[in-house]
């Protein structure tokens, strides 16, 4: 176990880090299976949801910036009409 001050604050903010970006992680995986389901008339609007969710992980460091590209582009392909 770890003595110093610091490594034990490390340890606590790193346990709540991966509990929030496994819950960005689950949203992004609930939104892009939502719009490969969704009603051909509403796959546009949930394709623009699930982009939206997955660059606002990209921007908080959820994910990289590389992998937010290729969901974003496998999802395009996925329901592209």
């Amino acid at each position: 176990m770890a003595h110093s001050h610091s490594v034990k604050k490390r340890i606590r903010q790193d346990r709540v880090k991966k509990i929030r970006n496994r819950r960005y992680k689950r949203h992004i995986k609930k939104e892009i299976s939502t719009a490969l389901s969704a009603a051909p008339d509403e796959k546009v609007t949930a394709s623009s949801k699930a982009y939206s969710i997955i660059d606002r992980a990209a921007k908080r460091g959820v994910i990289h910036k590389n992998t937010a590209a290729r969901k974003k582009s496998r999802l395009a392909k996925k329901t592209a009409v």
